[in-house]
């Protein structure tokens, strides 16, 4: 070899070395940007074609929680006719790769016996550089480049420089996806704490004042948000409309179909409906208006604090417990069955005196289904047996004193579902 060809040789590879550091540098800069996901995906593809020399690039990333299409094609670049590859090439090269974790070289895809099953006539590609994304050992996608401009082959130095360049992407790729999945999530956090903000704005601001009558009711939430609810409701001719609903589900859905529930009732009661009537207008809107896996147990009741007496319809709900002053226990059981399950349903009410000393204890579920270490629940019987104990305390006092005493049950785990009282004591 002359000296003229060893300095071309020598100048050309100081060339390609100046590339590879140009393009190491710029990924480089990108690990500390705040760019986003699809942004430095997009600059790492272009970089590929422009000093790759190829017609098509492309990052594929690995979706763990999808196990039926578990490699997610996040961006193309391409000034050619590749086009979209057909989905049975893309599994088959994605299959590859997740069982040998190691590059791919194949300059005459038409004869590689690996991909014969492909219809190449359709497929407009001759060759092909695919390496992983690997990132603390654990792969996280791939890079693949397709055909080389002007007919050339790919080369090991091609596979190297890809290899580099996966090995820089892969951290800046998992940075960017973090940082998305952050933001994401924050935006998350933020709509759930409006959504809260939101309920809680929706239940009784205070409790009503009736002489003679002392009434108390608390709600709170599993999650953000949740799926318990009730209600004061003035009515007309010294009455007011009370109810506890509990509504299927968690979060987001059960808080709407809340909200839903909620104006429904209300506007029921503005018009005077009776407690099965209206417990059966919403059982229809539910129905119409909602899922068939979505409905909602409920107690819904009217005191008439004139005559002091309570008509009601339990509808699939926890038997709410009346205690009276000498200490027998009355659960308020007539109705039928849970609302938005059916269309049509001949629910029933009733109605009962109260009298000084009385105690009507409402509750959803997740009083007495809270659980300890043990698995054993809150269940009724504790529940009724404090009740008796506190009967002379204030209705403040007796929900604040149950609430403590189930979540010192469960020893204070993050509780499964929302927890929800409403006392009504008949005082004098």
């Amino acid at each position: 070899m002359n000296d003229q060809s060893f300095l071309e040789k020598e100048n050309q590879r100081l060339r390609n070395v100046v590339e590879e550091l140009a393009i190491l540098n710029e990924i480089a800069i990108a690990v500390s940007s705040t760019q986003s996901l699809d942004s430095i995906v997009n600059l790492i593809v272009n970089k590929c074609v422009k000093h790759l020399k190829v017609e098509q690039a492309v990052v594929m990333l690995l979706n763990e929680k999808d196990t039926g299409n578990p490699f997610q094609t996040m961006i193309r670049q391409q000034d050619s006719v590749v086009g979209a590859l057909p989905f049975r090439f893309d599994s088959m090269l994605t299959g590859w790769m997740l069982k040998n974790r190691s590059p791919l070289l194949i300059n005459n895809l038409k004869e590689d016996k690996r991909f014969k099953l492909i219809e190449q006539d359709t497929l407009n590609i001759d060759s092909l550089l695919s390496v992983p994304l690997f990132l603390k050992g654990k792969m996280l996608g791939l890079l693949t480049v397709f055909n080389k401009k002007n007919s050339l082959d790919f080369t090991t130095e091609d596979q190297k420089l890809l290899a580099i360049i996966a090995a820089q992407s892969a951290q800046v790729i998992e940075n960017a996806r973090l940082n998305q999945e952050e933001q994401a999530y924050s935006k998350l956090r933020e709509e759930m704490r409006l959504a809260n903000e939101i309920q809680v704005n929706l239940l009784p601001k205070s409790s009503p004042e009736i002489a003679d009558y002392e009434i108390s009711g608390k709600s709170i939430p599993a999650k953000e948000v949740g799926g318990d609810y009730f209600d004061f409701i003035p009515m007309e001719g010294e009455r007011l409309a009370f109810c506890l609903g509990d509504i299927s589900g968690k979060g987001i859905p059960a808080a709407l179909l809340m909200a839903n529930l909620q104006a429904i009732l209300r506007g029921q009661s503005i018009l005077n409906f009776s407690c099965k009537d209206c417990i059966s207008f919403s059982n229809k809107l539910l129905y119409k208006n909602t899922a068939l896996q979505k409905y909602a147990t409920l107690f819904y009741g009217i005191l008439d604090y004139k005559n002091n007496q309570i008509s009601y319809c339990n509808a699939g709900h926890n038997h709410p417990i009346l205690i009276s002053k000498d200490k027998k226990v009355q659960r308020l059981d007539i109705g039928g069955t849970v609302v938005g399950i059916m269309p049509e349903y001949p629910f029933q009410e009733t109605s009962l005196q109260l009298n000084p000393g009385d105690l009507l204890f409402v509750f959803s579920d997740g009083i007495t289904e809270a659980m300890n270490e043990s698995e054993e629940e809150y269940g009724e019987d504790r529940l009724i047996k404090l009740i008796l104990e506190l009967q002379d305390r204030s209705a403040d006092n007796i929900i604040e004193t149950i609430l403590k005493s189930v979540n010192e049950f469960s020893n204070f785990a993050e509780p499964m579902d929302d927890k929800t009282i409403v006392i009504i004591k008949k005082e004098r």
